[in-house]
């Protein structure tokens, strides 16, 4: 019996010291020429999340990609402070396209490419970054 409680505080352990951020996607809203895909974050770090850079990408239902847009998601400009840790925040990506979306029937992938946490150190965003796709 011993092994068994043993095994769950490791277990606990592990689960505890996995920070991360947090990401849902939203599925994209088209309006005209528009693709607008909400993102919910939530920041599991002990510190804050400075600035967080992220690519969305928009693909039709052939995997063609009709769309992408690459913006600071936290932080990275005077108007848009960090993300304190254990709180949340919405960002709105606004895919824009050439002509009108021939399809409402798109998938928004996210992807961040670089978080800077509190004091400069950056997060490693293969590991630390959570996204997941939310269902229509």
């Amino acid at each position: 019996m011993y092994p068994i409680k043993l095994s769950s505080l490791f277990l606990f352990c592990a689960l505890a010291g996995n920070a991360q951020l947090a990401v849902t996607v939203s599925p994209a809203k088209i309006i005209g020429q528009k693709a607008v895909v909400q993102l919910c974050m939530t920041n599991y770090f002990a510190a804050s999340v400075v600035s967080a850079r992220a690519v969305c990408f928009v693909v039709d239902e052939q995997g063609k990609m009709v769309g992408q847009s690459t913006k600071w998601v936290i932080g990275g400009t005077k108007d848009r402070p960090a993300l304190q840790a254990k709180s949340g925040t919405t960002f709105n990506f606004v895919v824009t396209n050439p002509r009108q979306f021939t399809t409402t029937n798109l998938v928004a992938k996210v992807s961040f490419s670089r978080v800077v946490m509190d004091g400069h150190r950056l997060a490693n965003v293969a590991e630390d970054v959570r996204v997941l796709t939310a269902e229509k």
